[in-house]
């Protein structure tokens, strides 16, 4: 897979399909990797130049010493939009990557058609909270999160009907960089949207789980009430819900990420 470096970190990045259709690149969500959009890349190349990167810090990106910040997660998709000579892309962000595209959206409009914001919020979880994971990850390593995170991100269905999926994404986590995924902790315990949502001026859809305790419904509905020019979608799953119902994700994919 080709890498780019940009200023303090290596990112990881791969493109499919034909680079003269829409540019769509997705973000990845907390203790994943690009490969978590199997789905949509199977699914969507065919209409989409599809880019996909590991967020700095996880996959086979590089992981320089943190704490990150929103800033730096979103300049690298500016970064690396400018490095394959991009002008403007729809984009896909879940979880984390939605906080992404948050940033993006309000600081490089111009750059992006449409977004879709899945499974996040204006402020995802407290400052607390993440801090205590940053600590814990970095005395202990990945294993523990990585032991509860089907939780957090399937429901009990999908659980008991897909173990395979479930181990594999559990298992990308338990390998991943601890310092790359303290570091995130820490930049999601500051990322807070909620003052700048009202200046976006790029059309958004959010997109959210019926059934994610993580970022809710109302998380959801929270942002489309202050984002000028947003839609509200739900989907019948939880916080990962592009591979939990990755048909009904793709659909969605195709119908709002449209000129």
């Amino acid at each position: 897979m080709p890498v780019f470096d940009s200023k303090d970190v290596t990112l990881n990045y791969a493109t499919f399909g034909d680079s003269s259709n829409p540019s769509l690149l997705f973000s990845n969500s907390l203790g994943t990797s690009y490969h978590m959009w199997q789905p949509q890349i199977d699914a969507l190349q065919t209409d989409y130049f599809i880019i996909c990167y590991d967020t700095r810090g996880h996959g086979k990106s590089s992981a320089p010493t943190g704490p990150y910040n929103l800033d730096q997660l979103g300049q690298d998709v500016i970064d690396l939009l400018d490095h394959l000579s991009i002008d403007k892309a729809f984009f896909c962000g879940i979880s984390m990557g939605g906080m992404t595209g948050q940033w993006l959206a309000i600081h490089y409009p111009d750059r992006f058609y449409q977004l879709m914001l899945c499974n996040t919020a204006a402020k995802i979880g407290n400052k607390a909270a993440w801090v205590d994971r940053a600590q814990l990850v970095r005395e202990q390593g990945l294993a523990p999160i990585a032991s509860t995170a089907a939780s957090r991100w399937f429901t009990p269905g999908f659980i008991d009907n897909y173990p395979d999926v479930v181990a594999a994404l559990s298992s990308t986590l338990a390998d991943g960089s601890s310092e790359g995924y303290a570091s995130c902790c820490e930049a999601l315990s500051i990322a807070d949207t909620s003052e700048q949502l009202k200046n976006i001026r790029v059309p958004v859809t959010v997109l959210s789980g019926s059934e994610d305790p993580v970022t809710t419904v109302a998380d959801g509905q929270y942002m489309v009430d202050h984002i000028p020019n947003a839609t509200l979608a739900t989907i019948d799953a939880s916080h990962i819900s592009n591979i939990e119902q990755p048909e009904a994700f793709n659909k969605l994919v195709r119908q709002y990420l449209k000129h």
